[in-house]
């Protein structure tokens, strides 16, 4: 045999697992690349569960804004016929308010139970922003600038969402 006959079959050899480490490596970047894709799509379906379990519980919990908004002329028209009685006429009418008083306790109650509740801000308290709603100023002796001097309406809110803004008159003072 010849030199190149012995030489031959060492060298294809060589190639051969030469060839072979090249293929094992581009397997190898292909098994890291595939992992890597999978590893994201399995991340982002973990997040669109997420974000749907998230929105899911928003609908449960403010699905009934518009319904709730709806109600509050219902409480406020209540609160009003029950103000508007005069005091000699509450003897002869106790029938029909304990009726309105019953029916707005029952109002109230079904509110709650729903998440929706009062804001009711007193006299002196200081105005919030996040959850008054100024309908005047005026200077009114004996307060400092920013108490509440009058309660228009009471504001809600439906869990930590804002219904409606309590509706409030502001002391103008610069001194108090």
């Amino acid at each position: 045999m010849s030199q190149e006959e012995t030489t031959s079959p060492q060298v294809d050899v060589e190639e051969f697992e030469a060839q072979e480490a090249g293929e094992l490596e581009a397997l190898r970047i292909e098994r890291d690349e595939l992992r890597d894709r999978f590893m994201r799509a399995l991340a982002d379906a973990e997040n669109s569960r997420k974000r749907a379990d998230r929105d899911r519980k928003e609908a449960e919990m403010y699905g009934s804004t518009r319904l709730a908004r709806d109600l509050l002329p219902v409480y406020d028209n209540l609160s009003r016929a029950l103000q508007a009685i005069p005091e000699e006429s509450r003897s002869t009418s106790s029938a029909l308010i304990e009726g309105v008083e019953l029916t707005l306790r029952e109002l109230s109650n079904v509110m709650s139970k729903h998440g929706i509740t009062m804001i009711s801000p007193a006299v002196g308290d200081m105005f919030d922003p996040q959850l008054h709603q100024a309908m005047f100023e005026a200077p009114l002796p004996g307060t400092k600038a920013g108490q509440i001097i009058q309660v228009a309406t009471e504001g809600f809110m439906l869990f930590d969402r804002l219904l409606r803004p309590a509706q409030v008159g502001v002391s103008s003072n610069t001194a108090g």
